[in-house]
C-alpha cells in the first residue's frame, strides 16, 4: 500500500489534482486544440494514477480486505466515467463500448494481470501460495456475471441482435449488483479471514499506517481526482475514437484503451504485491477489479441508458465468446489449487497476447 516513512503525502499527490482541475477548466474555456488535448490526455493519466494512490492510502488505513475493496470502487468510478463519456459522444461503436470495455477488463485482469503476477512472483519465489477459499468463489462469481451480461444477450428472443429488452437489462443490472453485494458481504463480514494474506506471506509490519488526518486528506483528494477524471474523460472521448478510426483499427480497440488506462495503476500495485510474495493481496486486487468492473459498471450503465435511451449492445461475438470461456476455464484451474508456478503465469500471458492480437487482427 502507498505510504511514506514520515507519514506525509508526497507533494505530487497534492499538486496533480489541482493541476488536473486547472487543465480541465482551461480546456472548457479555450477549446479542443491539439496542444490542449495533449495536456488533457497527460492530466487524465496523472489523475488516474493519483486517484489510485490516494485510494491506497485510505485502504492502508482501514486494512485488508477493505483496502482492496476501496481500490476496486475507485477504479470502477473512473471506468464508468470513461465509458459514459464515450457513449454520450455518440458515433459508430457507441452501443458496444460498454461490452468491449467490460470484456477487455476481464481479459486484462484474468490473463494480463494474473499472468504477470504469477510470472513475476514465480520467478522470485518459485511456488506461490494463496487461499482457495477466496479465489474459488471469486472466479465462480466472475463467471456468472460474465455469462449473464456478455453471453446471454446473444440467446434472448425479446429483442433482435445481441441486446436485452429494457426489463431484461434492468434484471441483469439488479442481478449483477446482487451478486457483487453478496461477494462484498462475504469478503468483508462473513468470511473476511478467507481474503487475508496467507501465513507464509511476509507481514511487512514496519510499514506504519497513515494517520487519520492523512487518510482523510487523501479521501478528499481522491474525490477531487475522480471529478477531474470524469471531466477530462468527457473532453478526450471523441479524440480517442477518432484516433482509433484514423488508424484503421477495429472499434473494439477503444474498449481496450479504456480498460488498460483504468487498470494500469491497479496492475502495478498487484505486481508489486506478487514480487513481495504477497500473492493473496495481489489476487484480491486483480480479481476484485474484475468483479467490480461487471458488478458495478453494468448496473450503473443500465440505470443511465434506460432513462437516456442510450443504445446498448452487450452480447459478445463468437470469437470473443470462445476466448472468454477459455479464460474462465483456465482461471478456474489455475486458482483452484491454492498453488501456482511460473508455468500457469505463462499460459495466462499467452492468452492475453492472443486477446490483443485478435483484437487488432480479427
Amino acid at each position: 500500500m502507498a505510504s511514506t516513512s514520515d507519514n506525509m503525502l508526497p507533494p505530487w499527490t497534492i499538486a496533480i489534482p489541482v493541476i488536473s482541475c486547472a487543465i480541465l477548466a482551461s480546456s472548457l474555456l479555450v477549446g479542443s486544440g491539439g496542444l490542449v488535448l495533449g495536456l488533457v490526455g497527460l492530466a487524465l493519466v496523472a489523475a488516474v494514477i493519483t486517484a489510485v494512490h490516494h485510494a491506497e492510502v485510505v485502504a492502508h488505513r482501514v486494512g485488508e480486505p477493505f483496502g482492496t475493496l476501496i481500490l476496486a470502487l475507485a477504479v470502477t468510478v473512473i471506468e464508468v466515467a470513461l465509458v459514459v463519456s464515450m457513449m454520450l459522444s455518440g458515433g459508430a461503436g457507441a452501443a458496444t463500448v460498454v461490452r468491449d470495455t467490460v470484456y477487455a477488463a476481464i481479459m486484462i485482469v484474468c490473463n494480463g494481470v494474473v499472468g504477470l503476477c504469477l510470472v513475476v512472483g514465480g520467478i522470485r519465489h518459485h511456488v506461490l501460495h494463496f487461499r482457495v477459499d477466496a479465489t474459488g468463489p471469486t472466479i465462480s462469481v466472475l463467471a456468472a456475471l460474465a455469462t449473464l451480461t456478455l453471453i446471454l444477450p446473444n440467446f434472448t428472443t425479446s429483442t433482435s441482435g445481441p441486446t436485452f429488452s429494457p426489463s431484461q437489462l434492468a434484471f441483469a443490472g439488479l442481478a449483477s449488483l446482487a451478486l457483487y453485494g453478496a461477494f462484498v458481504f462475504v469478503q468483508t463480514v462473513r468470511h473476511r479471514d478467507y481474503f487475508l494474506p496467507v501465513e507464509t506471506e511476509p507481514r511487512e509490519a514496519h510499514v506504519v499506517p497513515p494517520r487519520t488526518a492523512v487518510a482523510l486528506t487523501s479521501l478528499a483528494l481522491l474525490v477531487v481526482c475522480l471529478l477531474a477524471v470524469v471531466g477530462l474523460a468527457k473532453t478526450l472521448a471523441p479524440s480517442i475514437r477518432n484516433g482509433v478510426e484514423a488508424a484503421g483499427a477495429p472499434l473494439a480497440v477503444v474498449g481496450i484503451i479504456i480498460a488498460l488506462l483504468v487498470l494500469m495503476p491497479e496492475t502495478w500495485a498487484a505486481v508489486r504485491a506478487a514480487a513481495r510474495n504477497r500473492m493473496q493481496v495481489s489476487l484480491n486486487l486483480a480479481l476484485g477489479s474484475g468483479l467490480a468492473t461487471i458488478g458495478l459498471t453494468i448496473p450503473v450503465i443500465a440505470a443511465l441508458s434506460l432513462p437516456l435511451d442510450l443504445p446498448l449492445s452487450l452480447g459478445l461475438p463468437g470469437k470473443e465468446t470462445v476466448l472468454l470461456a477459455l479464460t474462465l476455464l483456465v482461471s478456474a484451474v489455475t486458482l483452484g489449487s491454492g498453488r501456482a508456478t511460473v508455468l500457469q503465469g505463462a499460459v495466462h500471458l499467452v492468452l492475453f497476447a492472443a486477446f490483443l492480437f485478435l483484437a487488432v487482427v480479427p
